[in-house]
């Protein structure tokens, strides 16, 4: 039987059970969910008066593996449990002696190592053996693509909705920042009216300072349509409002998508269900718009624009370009997009 996927949700509800492991291997590039698991268990396993004798944090650039696990094999004090948080995992050195204390881990310890911007080589003893007595979570970095449903998910737990276009214009604001892009999450529902568990584009506009027709989402969707005289509006406002729009921010959306349309033209079948799972998109709405910009760029217009893409990223870092602003470089590239 395939072992099932180690998911946060499935660490959370296990901890809710108060089945604790002995160890926590968090690592990955998103720090956000290795966050998450780790406050948890640093907040809810002991209570207040145990957290004082049974509760430390050591930090991966001023502990080492000796320190470490002649605190694991220590006992707890008036309490079940104790808890050893080890923040900065990444900067510890010879990880593999944890290898000794995992042949018989101490049942009333619970070891939580937090290892950021990297993960462990899945071919060492170390990570098997991790896996065989404990969690080995891989938090992996979110896509562009899935911002939207992770906003609309992490509401949906609040019992509020999104609209889609709103979900859009927030995650295209704030980007794949998740702890950033909560905390913004956080304050539109305290902006709520009372009795409200909708959120509009009209209120992302009003409390995030994003225009609602002026944004990089409307833009995307003007040269989906190949309408022209939307584009430049938009690129006009962006122009006028450079500290809103930023170029890269731009850029990197419009790299996405047509980088993901080029990809749907090597779907088996052309239809919602087929782009869906070409690109692997969580709803089958995502893949409309890939439809109808196929019916609109070629394939080999698309791998131009791709090029015309890097080129324009390239130049607004100062490559190759001495005089050209942000604006005008956005507005050659919208016109060679649509031309």
């Amino acid at each position: 039987m395939a072992k099932l996927e180690i998911t946060i949700d499935s660490v959370i509800k296990e901890l809710k059970r108060n089945e604790f492991r002995p160890i926590y291997y968090l690592m990955g590039e998103e720090p956000y969910y290795i966050d998450k698991i780790s406050e948890y268990i640093a907040t809810t396993i002991l209570t207040e008066e145990e957290k004082e004798f049974n509760q430390t944090i050591y930090y991966g650039s001023e502990t080492d593996m000796a320190t470490i696990i002649t605190a694991a094999k220590r006992y707890p004090m008036m309490s079940a449990h104790q808890v050893i948080i080890v923040k900065e995992a990444q900067n510890l050195k010879n990880i593999d002696e944890l290898c000794y204390y995992l042949q018989k881990p101490q049942p009333s310890t619970i070891l939580v190592f937090c290892h950021k911007n990297g993960v462990l080589d899945r071919r060492k003893k170390v990570t098997s053996l991790i896996q065989k007595y404990g969690i080995l979570y891989e938090s992996k970095k979110i896509r562009d693509s899935q911002l939207p449903n992770f906003i609309s998910d992490y509401l949906k737990r609040k019992g509020i909705t999104i609209e889609t276009k709103a979900a859009e214009m927030l995650s295209e604001f704030v980007g794949p920042d998740l702890s950033r892009l909560t905390g913004e999450l956080e304050k539109l529902t305290i902006t709520l009216p009372q009795g409200e568990n909708h959120i509009t584009p009209e209120q992302i506009e009003k409390n995030i300072g994003v225009s609602k027709d002026y944004n990089n989402f409307e833009l995307k969707n003007a040269l989906i349509e190949k309408n022209i005289f939307k584009a430049n509006q938009i690129i006009k406002y962006f122009e006028e409002n450079p500290k809103n729009n930023p170029l890269p921010m731009t850029l990197s959306l419009l790299f996405n998508f047509f980088s993901n349309l080029m990809i749907a033209y090597y779907a088996p079948q052309k239809n919602e269900q087929g782009i869906t799972m070409q690109l692997n998109l969580k709803n089958s709405w995502q893949a409309k718009e890939y439809i109808t910009a196929m019916h609109r760029y070629s394939g080999v217009k698309v791998m131009k624009i791709i090029a015309e893409i890097r080129y324009c990223d390239a130049k607004s870092k100062g490559i190759g370009n001495s005089s050209q602003t942000n604006g005008e470089i956005l507005k050659e590239l919208v016109y060679k997009i649509l031309h």
